[in-house]
């Protein structure tokens, strides 16, 4: 783990970033916000490469920062990795030329991956004697990706690197993205705007609200913050669930997750092995509810359980968090008027009907798949 501590503040007219705290990067750190927020400023300050940040920034224990100080670390000694969500490479080198010319320049002592190693984490060795301009915009990124590794970063910063792409590529890249947090041990604060993206790949979470920090700590927790759910919007609000695969119906090609307290959750199938640990996302949106458990509809998972909390939003919708048992709930969008003519209270029985499911990162095991409905 390490740390990167922050004490800035970054103005440019009408906006102004500000952020003071300390945040323990290990693995990938998500920052999450909408369009205009912070967060490429962030990333911009912390690479050394914005004149207006002010104030102090340290990463692991080296300054990089300190006004009052009037130190200054420039960006090529920082060796902080920045991937842009266009790919910037050279249109005159080869892709092996790109990553030779960054590993050239990493510095000797830095112990990062190798060529061999780099060109295997992301599935390279196709590319190496392609120009970029024959690349599709995920093979681009995936090169970007290695010749930042090949610099021997400390610390990687991505700046919504699969913006770009349409949905199976970043379905195929994202896989490659955890091998690399995996296996290079190097922290990496990954940029989006996209949920999916965020509970695929993150942790923690740090989540910019108009340049300020409305939420920090772990993922299932900030998914649920407020500010989260303001943000991101009452479609994308949801929990998350973290299960067992427990077995493989090949008649009916069907998956079954076990879940806290006892609950086994159904899904079209998964090619990931019993036993595997996984993480499902599942939205508020796609649960419905019920007094007592229904008959005679397509929902394969009806989980009994208990109202934890009602939350009423402007308008017709309410947010019901149902618990499950074992530490595990689930959270139901439903309307006010469904909350009162079921009579719902904070402690009494309900069955949550999960309508579909997205799995969205695998804990443990192997196998990959992007989501699946349950209807």
């Amino acid at each position: 783990m390490s740390a990167l501590d922050l004490d800035l503040a970054v103005d440019h007219g009408g906006f102004r970033l500000e952020i003071a705290g300390r945040f323990t990067l290990d693995g990938i750190t998500g920052i999450f916000g909408a369009s205009g927020h912070g967060k490429t400023t962030l990333l911009r300050a912390l690479a050394g490469l914005e004149p207006a940040a002010r104030g102090r920034i340290a990463f692991a224990g080296t300054v990089w920062q300190d006004d009052a100080a009037r130190r200054f670390v420039p960006a090529w000694k920082r060796r902080a990795g920045l991937v842009f969500q266009d790919a910037r490479l050279f249109p005159h080198l080869t892709v092996a030329g790109n990553l030779r010319y960054a590993a050239r320049r990493a510095p000797r002592e830095g112990g990062g991956p190798g060529m061999e190693r780099v060109v295997a984490m992301l599935d390279l060795a196709p590319l190496l004697g392609r120009r970029p301009a024959t690349l599709s915009g995920g093979e681009r990124q995936r090169v970007a990706i290695g010749r930042a590794l090949l610099a021997s970063p400390r610390l990687l910063l991505m700046d919504e690197p699969l913006s770009a792409l349409d949905r199976p590529r970043r379905a195929a890249i994202l896989p490659l993205i955890e091998r690399v947090a995996t296996e290079s041990r190097v922290p990496m604060l990954w940029v989006t705007h996209s949920l999916d993206e965020l509970a695929r790949l993150a942790e923690t979470v740090l989540v910019l609200d108009s340049g300020r920090v409305a939420a920090t700590g772990p993922l299932a927790a900030v998914l649920e913050h407020p500010a989260m759910r303001r943000l991101a919007g009452r479609f994308e609000s949801g929990a998350l669930l973290e299960g067992t695969v427990a077995a493989q119906d090949t008649h009916w090609a069907m998956t079954e997750v076990a879940l806290a307290g006892g609950h086994r959750l159904r899904m079209p199938a998964i090619d990931i092995p019993p036993g595997a640990r996984v993480r499902l996302r599942i939205r508020a949106r796609d649960v419905a509810l019920a007094r007592t458990a229904p008959q005679g509809l397509s929902i394969r998972n009806a989980f009994p359980g208990t109202v934890a909390a009602i939350v009423e939003e402007d308008g017709a919708f309410a947010e019901v968090t149902v618990y499950l048992g074992g530490g595990a709930h689930i959270v139901a969008s439903v309307t006010r008027e469904a909350v009162a003519a079921l009579g719902l209270t904070q402690g009494g029985a309900v069955v949550a009907l999960v309508k579909s499911v997205a799995l969205d990162r695998r804990m443990l095991g192997c196998g990959e798949v992007d989501s699946a409905g349950t209807g």
